[in-house]
């Protein structure tokens, strides 16, 4: 009984608190979208009755690095920004993901902006390529226990490649996210991805076709049905323009641990703040940094 009062007293409170060292100074295009999310909750929230929630069950549909197999139900729009803190780094790592329903859970539409930062002082965000990409519910509408949802993505090379901050060419991903409910209180997610960008850039202009691939797997216990502990592993393989028609390949592998929470409002409003800390194994060892989340989902139409 201690135990179930300890987690009804925290889930009264805000799980998570952040803090940004003003010394960063995020765009203001951040700022902007964050504003405007929190604005059309509540413009959303005055008077309209959420809609009717189809899968999947509530926290089941947050994971920071690898993507769940759910699209968004329709009138339910959610929004996503990502920090990447490197330990004994300046840098930072931001991403801003809004998924839309187009119109219902079926299909789903959805961009990714890249803002970064780099370690050298005085050196300020800059844009990288943005993601246009569409997802398709090929399994899980009818039944959340399984759930598949291939995606094909197109990145627009809006980076500048000339500061090695972008492909210097369009490109396209195609990726296969699994969705498994094992246990009433355990989930497992699987991911399967391919990247290609024909006549990429590097900074001195040299031509190639960049490649990468990944797979990762991540488990998911709910401690809480509003707190979640969290464990993602993803390897990955790229390569980097190193001459005319020549790359050199890199891999890396993260596992990362975490923890992420929920705030529901009557308005439909969900807020999701979690945190995790990748560590990097193999050809990453010793890399450790911090990953920040944050997810606002909401209605944004009144229900039929």
């Amino acid at each position: 009984m201690r135990v179930h009062r300890l987690l009804d007293y925290l889930r009264s409170l805000n799980p998570f608190v952040f803090f940004i060292d003003m010394r960063y100074r995020i765009p203001r295009v951040l700022g902007t979208a964050l504003l405007s999310a929190l604005c059309s909750t509540t413009v959303s929230g005055q008077g309209a009755a959420p809609p009717v929630a189809e899968p999947p069950p509530a926290l089941q549909d947050n994971s920071f690095l690898l993507e769940e197999a759910y699209n968004q139900g329709r009138g339910i729009v959610q929004h996503i920004f990502v920090f990447e803190l490197p330990r004994a780094s300046r840098a930072i790592g931001i991403e801003f993901e809004q998924e839309w329903p187009a119109p219902s859970m079926t299909h789903q539409l959805s961009y990714t902006i890249p803002l970064a930062r780099g370690d050298t002082d005085g050196e300020g965000f800059f844009l990288g390529d943005v993601e246009l990409a569409y997802r398709y519910q090929l399994l899980g509408e009818a039944n959340p226990r399984v759930a598949l949802a291939p995606k094909i993505g197109l990145s627009i090379p809006t980076g500048d490649w000339k500061k090695g901050q972008g492909a210097g060419a369009p490109g396209i991903e195609v990726r296969l996210p699994l969705s498994v409910v094992l246990t009433e209180r355990v989930f497992s997610h699987s991911n399967l991805a391919s990247a290609f960008v024909p006549r990429a850039r590097n900074a001195s202009g040299e031509r190639a076709t960049l490649s990468s691939y990944l797979a990762g797997q991540s488990l998911i216990f709910a401690a809480h049905p509003n707190l979640h502990l969290m464990l993602e592993a993803v390897w990955a393989r790229t390569t980097e323009v190193t001459g005319p028609g020549d790359t050199t390949p890199e891999r890396s592998f993260v596992i990362s641990p975490g923890l992420r929470g929920a705030i529901n409002f009557r308005s439909g409003l969900q807020i999701v703040p979690g945190i995790a800390i990748p560590i990097g194994v193999g050809p990453s060892s010793g890399e450790r940094s911090v990953l920040l989340y944050l997810s606002l989902e909401h209605p944004f139409r009144k229900q039929n």
